[in-house]
């Protein structure tokens, strides 16, 4: 399981892992009953402290999302999925929710936020399939 953490968001890591591990759980990469990555193979994939990915795995555990297995690790929890799937559309939608609030305080009308945002989903389903942004491959 490839975990990015985006430098640009200025959170603690701890709970940039979390979001990641949720959102790994929302898209069923990882599946109720799966073990999660171990603290010691995580913490050497992202190069942290194996104390911050603990940590990250202590609050997912609090949340209910991850329980221990005696003897092996933590596994996923049965209706995680669900509950993960959730929590990343709340947090998608507070973070374009600041966007917006940025946009309308710069003074863009709605149309021109409209378009941006259109603009920039094209693109953004461009990259995800290996496109370029002008939309022809490479």
């Amino acid at each position: 399981m490839l975990i990015d953490l985006s430098e640009s968001d200025g959170r603690p890591i701890y709970g940039r892992i979390a979001d990641r591990i949720k959102f790994a759980i929302a898209g069923e990469v990882l599946r109720p009953g799966e073990l999660a990555p171990s603290v010691r193979e995580l913490s050497k994939q992202l190069v942290v402290n194996p104390n911050t990915v603990a940590r990250a795995y202590r609050d997912l555990q609090g949340e209910g999302l991850l329980e221990p297995v005696r003897g092996t690790g933590l596994q996923v929890v049965a209706g995680a999925t669900e509950r993960c799937r959730l929590a990343r559309v709340d947090y998608v939608r507070g973070r374009l929710r600041s966007a917006f609030d940025e946009a309308r305080e710069t003074g863009l009308p709605a149309r021109e936020i409209e378009t941006i945002l259109h603009e920039e989903w094209s693109q953004a389903q461009g990259q995800s399939t290996g496109n370029q942004p002008n939309g022809k491959g490479a």
